[in-house]
């Protein structure tokens, strides 16, 4: 495990940061990056024995639980074990996509209702239940040396800002999740809970066995042209670390490249 950051406020080596969804792409990079500076790290996903949550455990001492985030209950209960084993989370970061495959590209004459329900229940309920469950217990956090009890990250994509052809469901979802975090943003900063929506406008590449950087559907990564998830954590880190008088509400992240 590497040093703490010395740009790391003291107050960061108490934080307990908890990453709902997991995978080999932003809450792999968010976890490391994470426990690099001196945070403890809990990371859920519906699949706990994932070989990438198995190599976080060991490499950074992660701590992994199983939960279905769109399950009221199984949300309840992770955070109360984080809380039980880890310490009241100061930093919640809701990482779920929840499209299924037979939802990608269907004609809106052609979208299988129940499919619909999944990538809402999946996405934007998940991300209600999070947050929720993520404002019951900052609220009782003290304030920390940046004025905040505790910031809450929602990952998005393009869909937020703009609904795609054959792709209702997911707009939808995406739409959704913004207005949740846009209401908790003005509900919860007076009190001293930090709330992002970050719209990844890209193909998120992540770092292969081979060292190259490629996405499952786009391809390789070519002059840095899809999003890298190892900066996508600097930037959540970044978000973490604002004071209070000048937190961010909302940061749209594209490469370079990207026609918008």
């Amino acid at each position: 495990m590497s040093q703490t950051d010395n740009s790391v406020p003291p107050a960061a080596a108490q934080d307990v940061a908890l990453i709902v969804g997991g995978g080999p792409g932003i809450s792999s990079s968010c976890a490391k990056l994470f426990a690099e500076n001196g945070m403890r790290v809990a990371v859920a996903a519906r699949d706990p024995d994932k070989a990438v949550l198995l190599k976080l455990e060991k490499t950074h001492g992660v701590r992994r639980y199983a939960c279905d985030g769109s399950d009221p209950a199984a949300v309840e209960s992770l955070f109360q074990a984080v809380a039980r084993d880890l310490g009241s989370p100061t930093l919640v970061v809701h990482n779920i996509d929840g499209r299924s495959l037979g939802i990608f590209g269907k004609p809106i004459t052609e979208a299988d209702p129940s499919l619909v329900l999944d990538a809402l229940r999946n996405s934007a309920f998940s991300a209600f239940l999070v947050g929720q469950q993520a404002a019951r217990l900052m609220l009782g956090n003290e304030v920390n040396a940046n004025g905040a009890r505790g910031t809450l990250i929602f990952t998005n994509a393009s869909a937020a800002l703009k609904g795609y052809p054959r792709s209702g469901a997911f707009a939808m979802a995406c739409h959704a999740k913004s207005g949740l975090a846009q209401s908790m943003a003005r509900e919860l900063m007076p009190q001293g809970i930090h709330v992002a929506n970050v719209p990844i406008d890209a193909a998120i590449g992540w770092t292969q066995e081979d060292g190259s950087r490629a996405h499952r559907l786009a391809g390789t990564t070519v002059d840095d042209n899809m999003a890298d998830p190892d900066r996508i954590a600097e930037t959540y880190l970044q978000i973490h670390h604002q004071h209070r008088s000048t937190w961010a509400y909302e940061i749209v992240l594209r490469p370079w490249t990207e026609k918008w």
